[in-house]
Parts: C-alpha cells; sequence; structure tokens
C-alpha cells in the first residue's frame, strides 16, 4: 500500500492499528432523502438512525447496519460510484433478491468468488451496491 509518496506506507511510519470499520458513505443529489429512505431503508430494510444536528443540516441519512452504518451524503454535483460500494451480508440473500427486482432493481448475480453467493445491484441514484449472503 502506498501513501502517495512513492513508497510504501510500513516504510514511512509503524503501520496504523486498525480495529475495525464505522460506516461507509455513498453520496446521492440534493434532495433525494426521501427515495433515499425508500430505497434503503424500505428495499434494504436498513433501520434510520438520527444524525448529528450539524450534518443533518447538510441534508442527507444515515442507516445501521448491523454494527456498522450506511451513512448517504449529498454530493453537488452528483456523480454515483459505479466501482466503489458498500457491501451488505444479509441471512436471506434471496428474499433480498427478490425485494430489489420488485422494486424494479437489476439483479447481477456474482460467481467469481468461490463459496460466496451475491450479487451487485445499483441504487435509484447509479451508485454500485452489493449484498452477499452471510455465513
Amino acid at each position: 500500500m502506498a501513501d502517495g509518496s512513492g513508497g510504501p506506507a510500513s516504510e514511512q511510519r509503524p503501520p496504523a492499528r486498525v480495529v475495525g470499520l464505522h460506516h461507509v458513505q455513498v453520496v446521492v443529489p440534493a434532495g433525494s432523502e426521501e427515495r433515499v429512505r425508500g430505497y434503503y431503508g424500505g428495499v434494504l430494510g436498513l433501520p434510520e438512525i438520527e444524525q448529528p444536528p450539524a450534518i443533518a443540516a447538510r441534508g442527507g441519512v444515515w442507516f445501521a447496519a448491523g454494527e456498522q452504518e450506511l451513512h448517504v451524503g449529498v454530493e453537488e454535483p452528483f456523480r454515483p460510484a459505479r466501482k466503489a460500494h458498500p457491501c451488505f451480508l444479509v441471512a436471506d440473500l434471496d428474499a433480498v433478491a427478490e425485494a430489489v427486482e420488485s422494486a424494479g432493481g437489476e439483479v447481477r448475480w456474482d460467481e467469481q468468488i468461490p463459496g460466496v453467493r451475491r450479487f451487485h445491484t445499483d441504487d435509484l441514484f447509479g451508485n454500485r451496491v452489493e449484498v452477499r449472503q452471510a455465513d
């Protein structure tokens, strides 16, 4: 892993000790919070969590995803993430695939990782989303 200076980060300083992942953020166009709630809350079933007031004033919506969080922020100009993406672990992958298709979404099954059941889809704004069967 490079640190931007051309050399490995480990040669520059001791490696960081990451102890977990708190949240992932995706972005959407301004004024789309209700559509965000319909997709991430309604279709995928993520419970909404309250944002701190100073952050809520900027727009967006936050959701719980197990012990982690998904932060959906507003960005203008908006450009969807076509490669970067959150990956959600679910108890019933087929039920989630059916919910996505019922909502008009495309389910793209992916068998590139042996022994892992998963699919990719896009949220209502074109951001890539991965959904994977929990073990």
